[in-house]
């Protein structure tokens, strides 16, 4: 009975970590289509400004979120580091396509599942639902998001049309 306390507590995951305001986020390397460089999106009217547009990817329409702007965080221009991170999310019964775009990717980090630490609760006025936890990494605090619950195109005003 012990090796099955064990083998849960030792159970790894792996993410994808990437930057944004110099701060370190996370996300689950299974969720991750591919990576792309920045490149220019087409525009869709009436959608939130952190609705940069949508690319053709492959014949698939794919709305692109910058999290900057998602996360109300300070505006930066994009540059040759700026990377878009192709999501597959799952809502319901159904998965679909979205792109965020982040500063830098920076490493793939194998986590055990016992070392994330639950979101802090900031009362209402912060909301961490979107985060599956923190993770500290070389004395540096790594949020882990949740992507089902971030680009879920129901609590996304403006982007349920494009999924």
């Amino acid at each position: 009975m012990t090796t099955d306390v064990q083998s849960n507590n030792s159970r790894v995951e792996q993410f994808l970590t990437f930057q944004l305001a110099d701060e370190a986020y996370g996300v689950e390397i299974l969720k991750v289509q591919e990576i792309r460089g920045w490149e220019a999106v087409r525009i869709i009217p009436n959608t939130p400004a952190f609705v940069k547009g949508v690319l053709n990817l492959r014949g698939s329409v794919v709305p692109i979120i910058d999290l900057r702007e998602r996360f109300s965080l300070e505006h930066c221009e994009y540059s040759p580091k700026t990377v878009v991170i192709v999501l597959c999310v799952e809502h319901g019964p159904n998965q679909f396509v979205m792109g965020i775009v982040a500063d830098a990717v920076s490493d793939v980090l194998d986590i055990n599942l016992a070392d994330i630490k639950k979101s802090p609760n900031f009362g209402s006025k912060i909301d961490t639902r979107y985060m599956r936890g923190m993770h500290v990494y070389k004395k540096k605090m790594i949020m882990l998001l949740d992507v089902d619950k971030l680009l879920n195109p129901d609590e996304v005003e403006g982007i349920e049309s494009l999924v």
